[in-house]
C-alpha cells in the first residue's frame, strides 16, 4: 500500500548545506515522510509556525542563528515534535543543552538516514551508564571550548578572549574536532 502525502508524517529538515538537504530529504521521503526544507533558522520558524511538524532534523551550526534556537521554538510550538539535532561539532555541553530545550536525540555528523530515523524513536536516556574509560585530554579541551563558545553565543572573538587564546588558534582548534575514543 502506498501512502499519500496526507498520510505521511510531516518532517522539517533544516540545514544550511543545500546538497545535504536534497540527499537527506529524498531519502526521508522514500521512508514515508512528507519533507519540508529550510536552510536557516529564520526560514524555518515561519514554516513551523504555519504547520508544526511531527518530526524535525535540525543542524546545530547554521549562519547567524544556532539550531538550538529552533529546537526551543519547535518544542514550544508542539512538545510532541520529535527533534533530532545533527552537528559536525559534537560536544557534551551542546548535547545537554539540546536535550534540555526539547530535542529527542543528538547525533554527530555524518549520520545516515537510518540512524536519523532510529533516533526519532529513541529519546535520549539520561540513565545511560557513564563510560568507564577516562576522557582524552583533547576531548576535554574540545568540550571546554564548546561550552565557552556556547556561553558567548558562538562568537569566536569573544570566546578567544574568554579563553585567553588567539582567535586564529581557536579557529584551528575548532576546525579539528577530537577523535572519538572507542
Amino acid at each position: 500500500m502506498t501512502e499519500t502525502r496526507e498520510e505521511s508524517a510531516s518532517l522539517l529538515l533544516v540545514d544550511d548545506d543545500i546538497t545535504f538537504c536534497k540527499v537527506l530529504g529524498a531519502a526521508l521521503e522514500k521512508r514515508g515522510f512528507s519533507v519540508c526544507v529550510a536552510h536557516s533558522v529564520e526560514e524555518a520558524i515561519p514554516l513551523a509556525e504555519a504547520n508544526p511538524p511531527e518530526f524535525a532534523v535540525v543542524d546545530l551550526k547554521m549562519g547567524d542563528t544556532p539550531g538550538l534556537v529552533l529546537v526551543k521554538v519547535l518544542h514550544e510550538l508542539d512538545p510532541n515534535t520529535r527533534i533530532v539535532v545533527l552537528t559536525g561539532y559534537a560536544s557534551i555541553a551542546t548535547a545537554v543543552e539540546a536535550i534540555k530545550l526539547g530535542a529527542t536525540q543528538y547525533l554527530a555528523k555524518p549520520a545516515n538516514t537510518d540512524e536519523i530515523v532510529a533516533a526519532f524513536m529513541h529519546a535520549a536516556d539520561s540513565n545511560v551508564p557513564i563510560q568507564a574509560l577516562p576522557t582524552q585530554i583533547e576531548n576535554l579541551e574540545w568540550e571546554h571550548i564548546q561550552r565557552v563558545l556556547h556561553e558567548n553565543n558562538d562568537n569566536i572573538s569573544a570566546t578567544a578572549r574568554a579563553l585567553n587564546m588567539h582567535r586564529r588558534t581557536l579557529q584551528r582548534k575548532l576546525a579539528k574536532p577530537p577523535t572519538r575514543s572507542k
